[in-house]
């Protein structure tokens, strides 16, 4: 987490802005904006001294919700947005906001690099395993038998493991929430922020327009049985075995953060271009 003042007493009111929440009734991701504006008022950070970037999807409207800095981007192109802004403010708190089909399709490149670079900033994806905004297609993490007229018969494909993929790709700090439960969920927002590097937090978010099966995940998810752990080899274990409901943080690591090189460059334009002759 980047080194801010504080401010004393800070309440989630402060971090939300007049922009009323358009999601449809009972949309998970109303919780997660609840939890992101409740770790805000947790860590005392000046709102100015927050960023919160998106991408395209239900999820990425949060950053017009929230009263800090926001940059709503461009489709799976969040993370490159956000890795940009925090190597050249390293001062701001930087924090991502995105879906299953955002981060995980067009976005799965830069998800796999931002691990592997370990910026020292947090993502957080709400998955609901469809493509809500769009109407209800398949996403990378829909279950290959979930059958529906724009699937039929489902797509037959092995969903994505996001929580492997983060742990393998580098992520320095891997956990899971479900959006039911606000304040556990600001909790380890909380501690995603604190943790030096990439922070990766997915968040069961149900979208009870398009999967009312999902309102059942509020009896399917439960604390993790195990405490978080720093050995890569021993998370992998455990989230590869795991029935994708064991709510908590599962791995806390080492690694040190990437540190952009800040010291000044006097470079002569006439000596850079002469690297280019032909």
């Amino acid at each position: 987490m980047s080194s801010v003042e504080t401010r004393p007493a800070t309440k989630p009111a402060d971090y939300t802005s007049d922009v009323k929440p358009i999601w449809c009734p009972g949309c998970g991701d109303y919780h997660v904006l609840m939890s992101f504006t409740r770790a805000f008022a947790q860590l005392g950070l000046p709102p100015e001294k927050i960023v919160v970037v998106s991408g395209i999807g239900c999820s990425s409207r949060i950053p017009a919700y929230t009263n800090c800095y926001g940059f709503h981007g461009v489709h799976g192109r969040s993370l490159a947005i956000a890795a940009g802004l925090k190597v050249t403010r390293p001062d701001l708190t930087v924090v991502v906001a995105s879906g299953d089909g955002d981060g995980y399709s067009i976005g799965g490149n830069h998800f796999l690099h931002a691990c592997r670079r370990n910026i020292d900033m947090t993502y957080v994806v709400m998955d609901n395993r469809v493509y809500g905004m769009t109407k209800g297609q398949p996403s990378p993490t829909t279950e290959p038998d979930f059958d529906t007229a724009l699937s039929p018969g489902g797509t037959g494909l092995n969903p994505f493991h996001p929580l492997v993929i983060a742990l393998a790709s580098g992520a320095n700090f891997v956990a899971r929430a479900f959006s039911g439960e606000p304040k556990e969920t600001a909790g380890i927002i909380v501690e995603a922020i604190r943790h030096p590097g990439f922070s990766f937090v997915e968040i069961l978010s149900p979208c009870v327009t398009f999967r009312p099966d999902e309102r059942e995940w509020k009896n399917l998810v439960h604390p993790a049985p195990v405490t978080a752990t720093s050995e890569p080899a021993k998370a992998a274990r455990r989230i590869m075995t795991d029935d994708g409901f064991n709510i908590g943080i599962l791995y806390r690591g080492a690694r040190r953060p990437y540190q952009a090189r800040t010291e000044d460059q006097n470079i002569d334009l006439a000596d850079l271009e002469k690297d280019f002759e032909l």
